[in-house]
């Protein structure tokens, strides 16, 4: 392909690349989410870039400091959990299923949420700024299939999404404190007892 304002061969390379580099981009993302949920936000570089395969250099060409790899990981984790709402939607065997499925998600993004807070004290304005985007995006999808859920006659009528993201937030909020407290099992327990019983 010809650049007709300049008469110079157009460059096609580019895409791939960028393609290539997206692809790269999300296999450290998924990885480093990955280790922030087991091992906390400090976990050694060397560790995200065995479990994604690459080298460390390849890590920070795309994330020079850990603070922006902890703020893509965020980004990373809201877009994952909000993309994943519908899907649950359509391919569970239930809107209450997929509550339930979404859920364990969203619990997942909020125990290494509570690591990037600490983690970016240091920059209480950016953090506020994230968090505002993680209303913004997730609440929707909660709502969605807590419509859906309601609409199916699986859930409790008086359910509101916000509620129920703020108690999931306080039940997570003491997780890994104490080996004693199961986050994920009294969130378990909350969404059991939100189901409608049959008539």
């Amino acid at each position: 392909m010809t650049d007709t304002t300049k008469g110079e061969p157009a460059k096609t390379t580019a895409p791939p690349k960028r393609a290539d580099a997206r692809r790269n981009e999300q296999t450290l993302l998924d990885a480093a989410a990955a280790l922030f949920v087991t091992s906390g936000v400090d976990v050694p570089v060397r560790d995200i870039a065995a479990k994604a395969g690459v080298g460390t250099g390849t890590i920070y060409r795309h994330f020079p400091t850990r603070a922006e790899l902890i703020k893509a990981v965020y980004r990373h984790q809201v877009d994952a959990c909000a993309e994943a709402g519908p899907a649950l939607l359509a391919s569970s065997s239930s809107p209450f299923v997929a509550l339930g499925g979404w859920i364990d998600l969203f619990v997942d993004f909020l125990v290494t949420k509570h690591g990037l807070a600490a983690a970016m004290q240091s920059e209480k304005p950016s953090f506020a700024s994230l968090h505002l985007s993680f209303l913004d995006r997730l609440l929707p999808i909660c709502a969605e299939i807590i419509r859906a859920a309601k609409e199916a006659g699986e859930l409790q009528p008086d359910v509101e999404a916000f509620e129920l993201m703020y108690a999931v937030g306080n039940l997570c909020a003491g997780a890994g404190s104490d080996l004693r407290y199961d986050a994920r099992r009294m969130v378990k327990r909350l969404i059991a007892g939100l189901r409608l019983s049959p008539a």
